[in-house]
């Protein structure tokens, strides 16, 4: 598949997800957030549902947590703009609960086909949903954060999501030193910048 019919079949993912209301989290939204960055990005950070300021925008990771994770990119020299972010699930779940087993699963294959389509050198699960959807179901982010693991050709790397270090202050450092092991992997896959990585 060539990058402009990559880039269309994106397109065409991302309005699939703007058109569904296969569960309830589709019938109450008010926008769905597909994701948003470059379409052939080397490196991809999934986390786990919108909130509250994502479901007014349509745009992913806009809020304080949001805010937080641009701040932690430009640390080791990523903009937004080079990556792709995106969600287990597309619609907010009320008042920010966790999103259920059924509501994972019906969003799952529009995260697989974005996936698919961008083909990511580098994936980073921000949190437990992310990381037990992607990478393995026992996953204990306390545990595994910041240790990357290689599955069916990317590299996977739970982080915590920001929006945990966010509520607990002592999380923000191993955030930030998970950020700091990212820039050296990195550095390791691409040999250079990503964002100066050929694609």
């Amino acid at each position: 598949m060539g990058s402009s019919d990559a880039e269309e079949a994106l397109q065409e993912v991302h309005s699939q997800i703007r058109r569904c209301r296969r569960c309830p989290l589709g019938r109450a939204r008010t926008k769905a957030v597909p994701g948003e960055g470059a379409f052939d990005a080397p490196v991809m950070f999934v986390g786990e549902a919108p909130g509250r300021e994502e479901d007014q925008q349509g745009r992913p990771f806009v809020g304080p947590a949001g805010r937080l994770l641009t701040n932690l990119l430009k640390t080791i020299d990523l903009d937004r703009r080079d990556v792709f972010i995106t969600n287990v699930v597309k619609c907010r779940p009320p008042e920010n609960r966790d999103p259920l087993p059924e509501e994972i699963a019906t969003c799952n294959e529009f995260l697989l086909a974005q996936i698919a389509l961008i083909t990511p050198k580098v994936l980073c699960t921000l949190g437990r949903f992310a990381g037990q959807t992607l990478i393995d179901k026992s996953l204990s982010i306390s545990r595994e954060h910041g240790r990357a693991r290689r599955i069916s050709g990317i590299l996977y790397v739970p982080l915590y999501h920001p929006a945990a270090a966010l509520h607990q202050a002592r999380l923000i450092d191993h955030l930030e030193a998970d950020m700091r092991q990212l820039r050296q992997i990195l550095a390791r896959e691409f040999g250079a910048s990503p964002a100066e990585a050929p694609r």
